[in-house]
């Protein structure tokens, strides 16, 4: 009898464990507005919230198997977290600001396969560099470490952009050069 709850337990708590990763996953498809795999992850993400909620259901009396599913929660949410650092969807901008407008950021950015724009600004210390990067996200921790190199004292500001047309992105990279520059810094 113990045997048949404690693997009752596990069940409640890796099926929703599933559930709330896949429920995560399609929420960032949606946002990123990729509605067919969305739909997709949707179907079995509706399956196994049906059936945790109903092994719970079924129990209602089994205050064990409510915090199994609670438990399985929340662990879930940390699942569905790093699945998507993993998948890293869409694109990244970049905004820096240079603390010395003679560093070479833009030539030394575009060197290692970046699609840079800059100008020159005017901050609260003098002459700054501004410059926007757009990227793949998953060379976005690549990138800022690339920043970091170049100027330790930068301002890094990121944020997703909704839409993206034209320039050097569409026309020309597309992480083909990031790629190679990741390669050779994952040998080393």
């Amino acid at each position: 009898m113990l045997e048949s709850g404690l693997i009752m337990l596990l069940i409640i708590f890796g099926v929703n464990i599933v559930y709330v990763s896949l429920l995560t996953v399609r929420t960032i498809f949606t946002l990123k507005g990729q509605k067919y795999i969305a739909a997709s992850v949707g179907v079995f993400e509706i399956t196994f919230y049906t059936v945790g909620l109903g092994l719970v259901l079924d129990n209602i009396g089994e205050i064990q198997n409510l915090i199994a599913y609670a438990l399985g929660f929340g662990v879930g949410v940390i699942s569905g977290m790093k699945v998507e650092e993993k998948l890293a969807v869409g694109y990244i901008t970049v905004n820096v600001i240079s603390s010395d407008p003679s560093i070479p950021f833009t030539e030394s950015l575009r060197n290692r396969g970046y699609g840079v724009t800059s100008w020159y600004a005017y901050g609260m210390e003098g002459d700054r560099l501004a410059i926007q990067v757009l990227t793949p996200r998953k060379y976005e921790l690549m990138l800022y470490k690339s920043i970091k190199e170049i100027d330790p004292r930068a301002f890094i500001i990121a944020y997703e952009p909704r839409q993206i047309h034209g320039g050097f992105w569409v026309k020309k990279v597309r992480g083909s050069r990031l790629k190679r520059e990741e390669e050779k810094i994952q040998s080393q």
